[in-house]
């Protein structure tokens, strides 16, 4: 069978290299930051645990939103400490006597999804349904960017998301902006070395004050 040429190159071999390439963009997974965060920037109050989050404003409005974005993702990426809250409670809570709508969503996801934690003290024998990246962060997260699968939320989790800040490695933010000022707490920029470009692809206001801003950080072409 005769192939048409471009110089030396066939056009066959071409169709294959522009195939490869379609095949790389597809497999190219992000990273994307869920986070609440207070108009002044803090994510977490000075109040140790889970009191310092008790000022996110949450609704079922939100909740029925976040968990469309939710439900079309197969991973969850956390700390350490946020991922020690997750299991102690999304694995049974839809056992509850009590459990809402979004408690049942959320569980049959969490329990499905493939879970990335970041941490140096988890002993992965004992989380044997959970990856754990304890070194190498910035090709281990290179490897999970370039399996198959969709994106990757990042949970909360402010000490992993400076590390993979620090890196560059987050590709998209989703800030639940909370109609507060904490004044002073854990920041939720930081280890930013460079100037980074952001375009806002969509924001949604909700009843109770919140706005959901997503942005997505501009790489260099």
């Amino acid at each position: 069978m005769a192939t048409i040429e471009d110089g030396n190159k066939p056009l066959a071999w071409l169709t294959g290299l522009c195939s490869q390439n379609v095949t790389k963009e597809k497999i190219m997974r992000k990273i994307v930051s869920f986070v609440h965060v207070s108009l002044d920037g803090f994510v977490s109050s000075t109040a140790e645990g889970p009191a310092g989050l008790e000022w996110i404003s949450i609704s079922p409005d939100l909740f029925e939103y976040v968990e469309q974005r939710i439900q079309q993702t197969d991973t969850a990426l956390y700390g350490r400490n946020t991922y020690q809250m997750m299991e102690s409670y999304w694995p049974t809570a839809a056992d509850k006597p009590d459990a809402s709508p979004h408690d049942h969503a959320h569980s049959r996801w969490y329990k499905s999804a493939h879970k990335v934690v970041l941490s140096k003290t988890l002993v992965p024998k004992n989380h044997p349904d959970t990856q754990i990246i304890s070194s190498n962060l910035s090709d281990e997260i290179s490897k999970l960017k370039h399996s198959a699968g969709s994106e990757i939320l990042l949970f909360g989790s402010p000490s992993a998301t400076h590390a993979l800040m620090a890196e560059n490695l987050i590709d998209e933010y989703w800030l639940f902006v909370n109609p507060i000022l904490l004044g002073q707490g854990i920041p939720l920029f930081k280890n930013i070395k460079d100037r980074t470009s952001l375009r806002l692809v969509k924001s949604q206001v909700f009843p109770s004050g919140v706005v959901c801003l997503q942005y997505e950080v501009k790489r260099n072409q």
